[in-house]
């Protein structure tokens, strides 16, 4: 079982309650990448939307933009199988334009990643070829929308998000 399966269950238990309150207003955009070894070569579909349950419960069913293909379809980053420690990233990245084509095409202005491999692989295609997107890890917004990320964890978040404070009313009892 993945810890997104693990997620998806306790938000629809009420155990996890994410609010995507602080992006009705500023309807920043969010893709998300289905990792091969998670979604591909294991888990399959059913893993693939229960990652896309929790990112919508986290920035809002309306700020999300699907690639194309996804799920089981969707294109590798590039950067798995060991391939990111490999000492190739000109052949890395060559690998990843696909993947970089494919997140350009949704006009999301950051790409989600629940894997650290593809999460450093995408960041890596968007800095180096200077991209339009940033690179967030699911975690990361998952804390973000429950009030719970700290200062420290905030330091490679866009400006658009460094500030974002979530109050749930819940927690100040």
């Amino acid at each position: 079982m993945s810890i997104i399966q693990l997620y998806a269950k306790w938000i629809r238990e009420g155990k996890l309650k994410p609010s995507s309150e602080w992006n009705r207003e500023r309807k920043i955009k969010f893709t998300v990448q289905d990792p091969c070894q998670l979604v591909r070569k294991t888990l399959g579909d059913p893993v693939a939307e229960d990652l896309r349950y929790v990112v919508k419960a986290v920035v809002g069913e309306e700020n999300f933009i699907d690639m194309t293909p996804n799920k089981s379809n969707n294109f590798c980053c590039g950067g798995g199988g060991g391939f990111l420690q490999s000492g190739f990233p000109d052949a890395r990245r060559a690998y990843g334009k696909t993947k970089a084509n494919q997140i350009l095409a949704t006009k999301a202005q950051y790409c989600i990643t629940p894997c650290h491999n593809c999460h450093a692989q995408v960041h890596d295609l968007s800095d180096v070829h200077d991209h339009a997107w940033q690179t967030v890890h699911l975690w990361t917004l998952l804390c973000l929308s429950l009030g719970i990320l700290g200062p420290n964890e905030r330091e490679y978040l866009g400006d658009d998000l460094k500030e974002v404070d979530v109050f749930h009313p819940e927690s100040a009892m």
